[in-house]
């Protein structure tokens, strides 16, 4: 249900304030409790009993003009009204301020304006008193009395809406029916709430259009001046952009140069892998047991290095190669096998036999089989400067 004021009400209210700021008024002493509520949860029945109580002290007032009559205390809080309205409840709040404020003027009596001559009030020179500033006497404000009386009826016109059935919310499901279907369009499809990179970039091409346009106005002035900040514009998104696709020729050359140089002479990859493994089983045929164990070594050094595992380098050590594979790389354990047989027998001019060879030679098929199977792209390996 919708409270709506009147037109006579609004002016009431105007009224009211208006007599306030021309007249004295009395201070309304407001007790603690009052002061304290505001306003009270009352359901439609108190409301209606409330506007019938306050209809009464409006009369009473209207009689007594006194400051026991007109107390505003005698009003209450205001009244915050639960309202059904089909499946919902609402809450609408109904102030009385206007009403104390009327009290509080109507505790003093009507001044009653003097019947001055037309010559009298404007000083005896026969001017128009508008010229002067004087109010015309139809336009005076309002008497209390007059006051009290709009405001009683005020009070019915509400307590009898009050009664009147409750106007159903509309559901605007038509309307609703028909925004969807316009959002579901191919061009609603996809959006998405700007980001702050698509905020500066707008931002960007509107300054640039206003930079342009402020250039074009410039230009109608001085001719020259226009065309040679259009001009140099233009050479400087040129030059940016040329340096810009230089830097990004020069990165990615530097990038795939790993990728096309050969190994560098002296490097275990410089060989094929095949070749040191030819070697490996020839000295083994000849018994050359340390020998074999040696080739063998540098064939699974070259099939890992040829797969770009690591940097090739001609004067990195057994340990320094074992030192580049990842601690959770699964080849790690087979080659730090390998890496240790190799060292003791070549460089610890151990003595070494067919197991051995068999052992070493089992191991660098593992290595050079998982080389295969990964790729290029390999495990993850330690950095080379870190490991050293």
């Amino acid at each position: 249900m919708r409270f709506v004021q009147g037109a006579s009400g609004a002016a009431l209210s105007v009224c009211v304030f208006l007599a306030l700021s021309t007249g004295s008024s009395q201070t309304v002493k407001v007790p603690p409790s009052q002061a304290a509520e505001r306003w009270r949860d009352v359901s439609m029945e108190a409301y209606r009993q409330h506007l019938e109580a306050l209809s009464t002290l409006v009369g009473a007032c209207a009689k007594a003009r006194s400051v026991k009559g007109c107390d505003p205390t005698q009003i209450g809080p205001d009244d915050r009204v639960s309202i059904v309205n089909g499946s919902r409840t609402e809450l609408r709040l109904i102030r009385y301020g206007w009403l104390r404020v009327l009290f509080s003027k109507a505790q003093d009596a009507d001044q009653t304006a003097k019947a001055d001559s037309p010559a009298k009030r404007s000083g005896g020179s026969g001017q128009n008193p508008a010229r002067n500033g004087a109010k015309d006497p139809a336009q005076a404000e309002p008497a209390t009395s007059q006051l009290l009386k709009d405001a009683k009826l005020r009070l019915e016109r509400d307590l009898a809406q009050s009664h009147q059935p409750v106007a159903p919310a509309p559901d605007h499901a038509q309307e609703a029916a028909v925004l969807r279907q316009v959002l579901a369009g191919p061009e609603y499809r996809g959006l998405q709430q700007a980001n702050v990179r698509e905020s500066m970039l707008e931002k960007f091409g509107t300054w640039l259009n206003r930079l342009f346009e402020s250039a074009v106005n410039f230009k109608t002035r001085s001719a020259w001046v226009g065309r040679a900040l259009v001009w140099g514009f233009i050479v400087a998104v040129c030059v940016a952009l040329a340096w810009s696709l230089m830097r990004l020729e020069r990165k990615w050359r530097v990038r795939l140069t790993p990728d096309m140089d050969m190994p560098a002479p002296g490097a275990a990859s410089a060989r094929d892998w095949q070749l040191w493994l030819e070697d490996a089983q020839r000295a083994a045929n000849s018994g050359l047991w340390r020998e074999a164990i040696h080739f063998v070594y540098w064939a699974a050094i070259s099939r890992l290095e040829s797969r770009r595992l690591w940097p090739a380098d001609r004067a990195r050590t057994p340990r320094e190669y074992l030192a580049l594979v990842d601690a959770g790389d699964p080849r790690q354990p087979g080659l730090s096998q390998l890496t240790h047989t190799f060292e003791r027998v070549w460089y610890g001019g151990r003595d070494a036999g067919e197991s051995d060879y068999k052992s070493a030679e089992n191991l660098a098929t593992a290595l050079i089989s998982a080389g295969s199977r990964t790729g290029a792209a390999g495990l993850p390996l330690a950095q080379e400067g870190g490991a050293r």
